[in-house]
């Protein structure tokens, strides 16, 4: 299992995405738009928003997305970068599973883990101390068969 740092962004995630890509020297792994994916319903601005952006430097892994106001009503107004997210990656569903429903005991469930056209296990939630937490499979299409 692995944890990640991931900023959240109310649509400047491309510029953050440039800006931490350049000044850590990293390299953009990989890049996913709301629009890939065919979210329905959601605007023209809101799909060309980043999904899930990943970039790796000096051994180490950074998240980026936005947040479209049509999940900002499930998780409350974002304010650029200083949105406290964890990542969870783990190959297993089921450990996924378990931890997430530890997790949301208190808390509220944003979106119940389950497949998706994206990963085999996704999930995100916000526990009782207010900390959102995302859950996706190792195998999912994003970390391992996407390229933005």
């Amino acid at each position: 299992m692995k944890a990640i740092t991931y900023l959240q962004f109310d649509g400047r995630a491309e510029e953050a995405l440039a800006f931490y890509e350049k000044a850590l020297l990293a390299t953009k792994v990989k890049m996913v738009r709301f629009g890939d994916f065919g979210q329905d319903p959601i605007t023209e601005e809101e799909q060309n928003m980043i999904m899930e952006s990943r970039i790796e430097f000096s051994g180490n892994m950074l998240m980026i997305s936005d947040v479209p106001p049509f999940m900002q009503a499930a998780t409350g107004e974002i304010t650029n970068g200083n949105t406290v997210l964890i990542s969870i990656i783990d190959a297993d569903p089921e450990i996924n599973k378990q931890c997430f429903d530890g997790l949301s005991e208190g808390g509220t469930v944003i979106m119940p883990i389950s497949s998706t056209p994206w990963s085999a296990s996704f999930g995100i939630l916000v526990d009782k101390f207010g900390i959102m937490w995302k859950f996706n499979s190792e195998a999912s299409k994003f970390l391992d068969g996407y390229v933005g």
